[in-house]
């Protein structure tokens, strides 16, 4: 077999078992089955991930980099928290909802695999630890960007919205009606933006008291 970089590998690995957690779910899901989809002895496999952990951990963390992604090429960061809130849940929802509900299924059996798994609950809380903390700093960037403060922390501004697209994704894939979960997206918006109480702030040098 042809040398390949530890990084490529890594990704090419990483690849495969997001393909084969999303067809056949993750308790459906080995080691060996990955080494098969990768098309690569199962030798090599475990000593880039030698636990399935190990390699859920990996996917879970490309889906979050994944969702960063998105969410930096849904706004500029510069025109306001208001306005990346808004383009980003809309960003979010065409780029990794319509039409991807094997993946969001996926991350839900992910969650629910690791909390079933006698010591595996760690990895559930870092997984949402992960998608909150991923939306809160982005939140914040846009924020300071504008000169705006928040009115609740940001890391519960994160877990807020996490927590709203987790239930308007479930209702989703359950009754797929994108007619319906477009106008509650809508709702959930407007929520999220008023929950966060967005300022302006003052100038340095300003009181602001008048």
């Amino acid at each position: 077999m042809a040398h390949v970089e530890a990084s490529v590998r890594r990704r090419q690995l990483v690849a495969a078992a997001r393909t084969a957690l999303s067809r056949d779910g993750v308790a459906g899901t080995s080691l060996r089955a990955v080494a098969a989809e990768a098309g690569v002895p199962l030798g090599t496999m475990q000593y880039v991930f030698p636990s399935k952990e190990l390699l859920l951990r990996a996917v879970i963390e490309d889906v979050v980099n994944e969702i960063a992604e998105v969410l930096g090429d849904a706004a500029d960061l510069d025109k306001g928290l208001e306005h990346a809130i808004r383009r980003a849940l809309d960003g979010f929802w065409s780029r990794l909802v319509a039409g991807h509900e094997d993946l969001q299924v996926m991350q839900y059996e992910l969650t629910t695999y690791a909390l079933r798994a006698a010591g595996q609950e760690s990895l559930a809380r870092w997984q949402y630890e992960r998608y909150g903390a991923v939306v809160a700093a982005w939140c914040q960037q846009a924020a300071q960007n504008a000169g705006e403060s928040c009115a609740v922390p940001f890391a519960r501004l994160g877990r807020v919205v996490v927590a709203s697209l987790d239930g308007l994704i479930l209702q989703h894939v359950c009754d797929p009606n994108e007619a319906r979960s477009r106008e509650d997206l809508a709702a959930v918006t407007e929520m999220i933006v008023s929950l966060a109480g967005i300022r302006r702030n003052a100038p340095a040098g300003e009181s602001g008291t008048g």
